[in-house]
């Protein structure tokens, strides 16, 4: 073997092991990166799949394996966090109950392997049918918004727009005596359309049963919301890209004041009935009558009430919004999901704060491993006192009742935050007339 060969061809073959070594080094990083963070996308999704969180509240991805390569540019595409993961180098839904349908995951995909579902097929998620201009089988109501399934900011707002358009285009619309459109919900849809109604001088009224925002009031402090531009009536485009729910809900209350529009709080809608051409609309302090209804109501629904003595008192609310008010005072969380959970043990971070968790049953089903170890951690360390096998039986202004096992007990209390989630709006829905149909995985 020859090796007296010239000094170039020497520098040639050493740069060429450089280059080759390298490279072995960064293939060997990358596959190494893929490797953990495959297994740490199977972990978490092992952990939801034994807490029981798999089921995606609504609009989701499902994958095709035949199609998906593991390029992970859904996972990055996605502004919530880890909801997508690669589990032995294919994408699949890690966390699906935190999943709210932004849909950028699928237009991010280069090779066309997400399609966007409702429901899975063991669960079925109820969606009322609307027609492409938002009106339902019941001619003169229209959905628009998180209930027909679009939860993402952009697109409620968008839809609301819309909506209020095809509302206008109804006969019988700026004549008679009562309201062109009545508005139920103040959410982004409901903000946008109500916004839409002042700007083209329809007779309108919002009926809000909490406050501006509506679901996205209920978001937890800090949290990232609206991730493109949109269009709001009588605004213009909006140019948030990415902000807090804070700043956005300050925006939203400055553009309420300096557009004068109407929203009537903590109202109610109870009922819906045909009247004449239009409606009889009934709330839980007035009558309306309205030529067209346009709904943007959450799915959330109702929350679910006790239905004990003293629950109509200030102290009780249905989520946490700042755990940093409850500062220095007794401090009651109903439930035993992971709501209920994350809320006493933040509010257990605060100083002075003594937090009690009612729970009904004997044990917490359906919660991530990580909230059962803070829970326990604050346990232990006596900052919570967990009342398994307990229901609350009255609200004092000072005090709560609770029966816990046999026996009835009082402890001092300042503040009651009952998670016990919510009523959803499907039978409301089908008391109007409004058909829904129950999705299983389906488009």
């Amino acid at each position: 073997m020859n090796l007296d060969l010239p000094p170039e061809i020497w520098d040639a073959i050493f740069e060429n092991a450089v280059f080759a070594g390298l490279l072995a080094l960064i293939l060997l990083f990358y596959f190494w990166h893929r490797y953990r963070s495959d297994r740490r996308s199977l972990a978490e999704m092992q952990a939801n799949q034994e807490a029981g969180l798999m089921e995606p509240a609504s609009l989701h991805p499902i994958f095709n394996d035949n199609r998906c390569i593991g390029c992970a540019a859904c996972i990055t595409a996605c502004p919530e966090g880890t909801i997508i993961g690669l589990v032995d180098m294919k994408a699949r839904l890690i966390n699906p109950s935190h999943c709210i349908g932004h849909g950028a995951c699928k237009t991010a995909c280069p090779l066309d392997a997400i399609t966007l579902v409702f429901g899975t097929e063991t669960r079925g998620v109820d969606i009322p049918m609307v027609q492409p201009n938002f009106e339902t089988n019941v001619p003169g109501i229209f959905i628009a918004g998180e209930l027909g399934g679009m939860g993402l900011i952009r697109n409620a707002i968008t839809q609301g727009r819309q909506a209020l358009d095809s509302v206008r285009k109804l006969d019988g619309i700026g004549k008679g005596d009562g309201l062109d459109v009545l508005i139920v919900g103040a959410g982004p849809a409901g903000f946008a359309a109500s916004l839409g109604a002042k700007q083209h001088g329809l007779r309108y009224t919002t009926l809000e049963q909490d406050s501006l925002g509506g679901t996205v009031f209920q978001f937890p402090r800090g949290k990232i919301v609206m991730t493109a531009p949109v269009d709001l009536p009588m605004v213009g485009k909006v140019n948030f890209k990415e902000t807090t729910k804070e700043k956005l809900l300050a925006f939203w209350q400055d553009v309420e004041s300096k557009t004068q529009i109407k929203v009537n709080y903590h109202e109610r809608v109870e009922t819906i009935t045909p009247s004449g051409s239009g409606f009889l609309v009934k709330s839980n302090r007035d009558s309306y009558q309205t030529r067209a209804v346009l709904l943007c109501i959450g799915r959330r629904g109702t929350p679910r009430k006790l239905g004990v003595t003293g629950e109509d008192q200030p102290k009780v609310v249905y989520r946490l919004i700042d755990p940093a008010q409850y500062q220095n005072m007794h401090v009651l969380v109903v439930g035993g999901g992971d709501s209920a959970i994350e809320a006493a043990t933040t509010i257990a971070d605060e100083p002075g704060t003594t937090v009690t968790l009612s729970y009904r049953s004997e044990a917490f089903s359906r919660v991530k491993d990580k909230n059962r170890k803070n829970l326990k951690e604050r346990e232990d360390a006596g900052r919570i006192k967990v009342m398994l096998k307990s229901q609350v039986k009255r609200i004092e202004p000072s005090q709560v009742a609770i029966k816990w096992d046999e026996f009835e007990v009082e402890i001092p209390n300042d503040a009651v935050i009952v998670c016990a989630g919510g009523i959803l709006p499907t039978g409301f829905l089908k008391e109007v007339g409004i058909q829904v149909d129950t999705k299983f995985g389906t488009e």
